[in-house]
């Protein structure tokens, strides 16, 4: 044998063992120890700073995780009407044979009275087994699960048949011109994708037993109606019956009296179906008859006075918030008004049930005097429940938690309305909570908030499996 082919021999031999090292280091499984401490480390970063809206200060997190996202080589953006509030997108590329996948976290939070939590609100403490801190539950806790399921995907090699988009977002808590809608409508083609991942969901446990899991499908929308009533101003020595408080009292109590139409759609048939099966047997007998609808009249009782939530997924809902009328105690005020939180389901007829209510109120002294724009989301289809994604988190959900999966619709909203609008399928997730931390003031908006660390640490390996089986290469096949 020459020399030189002798060399060659051994270049290329040298080429395998490198590549085969390259492939193994790819498909090698994550250093789970090495992952949760470095989560740990960016989650108690973020939460350390103070991005409460208002003002938001959203630029904090912003320039945190654009720091360690160019560190790790990952192509990332930062777009911002308000140079204080931006967002961050950072891409993975894929192979582009299917269309992009985006997960989304936002990056402000609901404002704190530090005088009531327990440790201070923006220090991130750790103490029995919790991490405490506003924003550990909504919702940092997407943001550093996105965060390090980028950083692992690029870390590992993992070959990708679609985008992996990572957006961190501002402005949600109370919507405004600077998260969402600046996106969708100045920079659509940097977050456009098939399916997207955000807050929503999550695996309820009681009891310290898992009940089951939710992914978040669809959201009710938002409308707020302004009803005046107007009547003869006077002294208040001489009672008139044109008063404008007392119609519109009366208005009110018809509203709170008048019941919308009881409507399922998919997700919330499924919901009550599956529930059923998971229930004890009052309660089945209970989700059956609301299934059945007729005769469920005790059933929905039940629900409106013991679980409110649920019966407001059952229709479309009506709540009076705020009364306004009279300045001083002997005059009769000409005016009065009230604001009417409308929460539609999906396909509502706004105009109709406008109608409807006029014929309830049946008062000429009483004006629905606008509609107002509504303020934060659009109205959007529900998502499918037979698409890929929702099959991967449903699989997830049962592989890591041992938890069956209900489709839900949210009562409040989420800035996924803004992408269902646009044809992205988008499916609300999260991490396992205790049914009564709410209860006791440690949930979401609350005025203490906190995650068990096992909770936030299986919440980012769930998210991370879902994004892997969505988008890499063997993704194609499904």
């Amino acid at each position: 044998m020459s020399r030189n082919r002798s060399a060659a021999l051994i270049i290329r031999l040298v080429v395998a063992i490198i590549t085969a090292g390259s492939i193994g280091l790819a498909q090698s499984p994550p250093d789970q120890q090495r992952i949760e401490e470095e989560s740990l480390r960016h989650f108690q970063a973020i939460l350390r700073l103070d991005t409460s809206n208002p003002p938001g200060n959203e630029r904090l997190v912003v320039d945190y995780l654009r720091s360690v996202l160019e560190k790790e080589g990952i192509e990332t953006k930062v777009f911002a009407r308000d140079p204080q509030r931006p967002n961050l997108v950072a891409r993975l590329r894929g192979s582009g044979r299917l269309r992009p996948l985006l997960i989304m976290g936002h990056t402000d939070v609901v404002p704190v009275d530090a005088t009531k939590w327990k440790f201070p609100p923006f220090a991130a403490t750790r103490d029995g087994g919790y991490i405490y801190g506003r924003g550990t539950v909504d919702d940092k806790l997407s943001v550093a699960a996105g965060l390090m399921t980028i950083l692992e995907l690029k870390r590992r090699g993992v070959e990708l048949d679609r985008d992996v988009i990572f957006l961190a977002e501002a402005s949600e808590e109370g919507g405004g011109p600077n998260g969402i809608t600046f996106m969708v409508e100045k920079h659509w083609p940097e977050i456009e994708a098939e399916f997207c991942l955000a807050e929503g969901g999550g695996v309820v446990r009681s009891g310290n037993q898992i009940r089951f899991a939710t992914v978040a499908t669809t959201e009710k929308i938002a409308h707020t109606i302004r009803l005046v009533a107007r009547g003869v101003a006077g002294h208040g020595s001489v009672p008139l019956r044109s008063n404008a408080i007392v119609h519109l009292s009366q208005a009110i109590a018809r509203i709170a009296a008048f019941r919308t139409d009881l409507r399922l759609n998919e997700t919330t048939r499924i919901y009550f179906e599956r529930m059923a099966n998971l229930s004890t047997p009052e309660e089945a007998r209970r989700f059956r008859a609301i299934l059945g609808e007729r005769n469920s009249e005790e059933a929905q009782e039940y629900l409106a006075i013991n679980q409110p939530r649920l019966y407001s997924t059952l229709r479309t809902s009506i709540s009076p918030n705020i009364i306004k009328g009279g300045y001083l105690r002997n005059v009769i005020p000409s005016e009065a008004e009230a604001t009417l939180d409308i929460r539609a389901v999906p396909d509502e007829d706004m105009s109709a049930l406008l109608e409807r209510l006029r014929q309830v109120v049946d008062d000429p002294a009483i004006s629905f005097e606008k509609i107002l724009p509504n303020a934060t989301r659009p109205a959007a289809p529900p998502s499918r429940l037979d698409a890929p994604a929702f099959k991967v988190i449903e699989g997830h959900y049962r592989r890591l938690y041992g938890a069956t999966t209900l489709p839900t619709m949210m009562t409040g909203g989420t800035d996924m309305a803004y992408l269902r609008a646009r044809g992205v399928q988008c499916y609300g997730i999260g991490p396992l909570l205790d049914s009564e931390d709410g209860p006791l003031g440690y949930g979401a908006h609350s005025d203490q908030e906190r995650i068990l660390e096992d909770s936030f640490h299986k919440f980012v390996r769930f998210q991370h499996a879902v994004v892997l089986e969505l988008a890499g290469r063997t993704s194609g096949d499904r």
